[in-house]
């Protein structure tokens, strides 16, 4: 999981910036109405509604809004289907690319990914051709100055974590979950009054990809034009970033 954390909050920082904009506000709204759908309106009997909503929260998305798109999705009032997909290919140095998507035009959706990945060293693949080098876990990161290792480890494990990583070139503890599991976790280390800096359902690759400087910046600013489609909810991918670029990028 080289990087993951670094990665990781590198991400989140963008999302609260980004939510200044209303651009992330879109692509949740998008993910509470497909929740709903799927799993129905009550958050209680519902993780994934009640991540997505969690999500929300922290960037400041207005009550009403959320309630709104909860009902989109049940079907209490009249909202955009969305459909969802997932595309696989290859970018800068052969790096694993994963984007998971949420569209009403499929069409429109893998013409606009097909270009930005040509645009920027990349190529669009088969279904399978990569995915097989992802597994979906639940992934919860702890600030070290916020706790020891041994208590933190105490309480995740003793609530049903497959794994806990502690990366001496990071600032935070890395937990890893079942997805099932993930609310539980990060529950529990919660009740331990333990805080927690981000919970959320991802894809962890089984092997990276080392990039140079060069190659890394490339990666990056993939990414970056690949988040900033409206259609695309998540982007992942198996990279090994110098620490100096990864810091430049969280800039």
């Amino acid at each position: 999981m080289s990087g993951h954390s670094k990665w990781a909050q590198i991400k989140h920082k963008k999302a609260h910036t980004d939510a200044k904009r209303g651009k992330v506000f879109t692509k949740i709204v998008k993910e509470i109405s497909i929740a709903a759908r799927i799993g129905g309106g009550d958050p209680n009997g519902n993780p994934r509604l009640r991540l997505a909503i969690e999500k929300a929260k922290e960037v400041n998305m207005p009550h009403d809004n959320i309630k709104r798109a909860v009902m989109k999705g049940t079907g209490e009032l009249p909202g955009t289907s969305y459909e969802e997909f997932t595309y696989e290919g290859y970018g800068p140095s052969g790096v694993a690319v994963l984007i998971e998507a949420l569209t009403d035009n499929k069409q429109r959706t893998v013409s606009e990914i097909r270009h930005i990945m040509t645009k920027h060293g990349g190529n669009l693949g088969e279904a399978g051709c990569v995915a097989w080098m992802f597994h979906k876990k639940g992934y919860i990161l702890v600030e070290k100055t916020k706790v020891d290792e041994e208590t933190l480890m105490s309480a995740a494990l003793d609530a049903g974590a497959e794994d806990m990583k502690n990366d001496p070139k990071e600032d935070n503890y890395e937990v890893v979950t079942a997805t099932e599991d993930l609310n539980t976790v990060k529950k529990a280390i919660e009740d331990a009054n333990i805080p927690v800096s981000l919970a959320e359902t991802t894809m962890l690759a089984t092997t990276y990809v080392p990039l140079d400087e060069k190659a890394g910046e490339q990666m990056l600013r993939l990414i970056e034009v690949l988040e900033e489609n409206e259609d695309v909810q998540n982007v992942y991918a198996n990279f090994d970033i110098p620490d100096e670029v990864m810091t430049k990028a969280g800039k």
